[in-house]
């Protein structure tokens, strides 16, 4: 898993409220054994027409948000059925952070899971940033995440808050196993201890 430490970037608008995870990625694309090709399928229905040409209007095929690596999206993004795909798809089509007000529970544990930074904001500071950004007054971004700081220009930051854990998996680009992992020898401690102070176990 990739670490997330300073990412720089085009971010696009994707304000739409309940944007749900068969929206984000189709069920056609849950049918490969790997993970293979899933950049294909984000968003796959807004992003080609029928022909299998990119539609134009699509905010992701527009020239000034093409490669975007941050998205502004609205409010309950990521609801609807726990598919781990549609985190795989966008990372896999170079989406580094989602910033936004709420994002679905699950989803949000699966972007965790796979290294995508998800960033919430209050829905007034959100609703401002997100009209700067569809506006093109604000077209690219720095994310420090060690000092939890949106970057819009050289004198305009904005603070957000992340769970300390969650932090240090995205800094050290590790997923849960690789953060279990990391508590070895305190794991084998605890075992050890737990063993001596309840010796039927054994």
């Amino acid at each position: 898993m990739d670490a997330f430490t300073i990412e720089i970037g085009k971010i696009a608008p994707f304000m739409t409220a309940n944007i749900d995870t068969d929206v984000i990625m189709p069920k056609q694309f849950l049918k490969g054994i790997d993970r293979n090709g899933l950049d294909k399928g984000v968003f796959f229905d807004q992003r080609f027409l029928l022909s299998g040409e990119p539609n134009p209007e699509f905010v992701l095929n527009k020239p000034q948000w093409i490669g975007a690596r941050f998205l502004a999206v609205g409010a309950n993004f990521g609801c609807g059925s726990s598919r781990e795909h549609a985190v795989w798809g966008l990372k896999q089509l170079g989406v580094r952070a989602l910033i936004g007000t709420t994002f679905a529970g699950i989803f949000y544990d699966n972007c965790q899971r796979n290294g995508l930074l998800v960033i919430e904001l209050d829905e007034k500071l959100m609703t401002q940033f997100g009209e700067h950004v569809a506006s093109g007054e604000i077209q690219e971004i720095e994310i420090d995440l060690l000092r939890q700081k949106i970057k819009l220009t050289a004198k305009n930051e904005i603070n957000f808050e992340l769970d300390p854990m969650r932090k240090e998996a995205l800094m050290q680009g590790l997923d849960a196993i690789g953060s279990t992992l990391q508590r070895t020898e305190a794991i084998k401690s605890f075992e050890k201890q737990h063993l001596m102070n309840n010796p039927w176990l054994g």
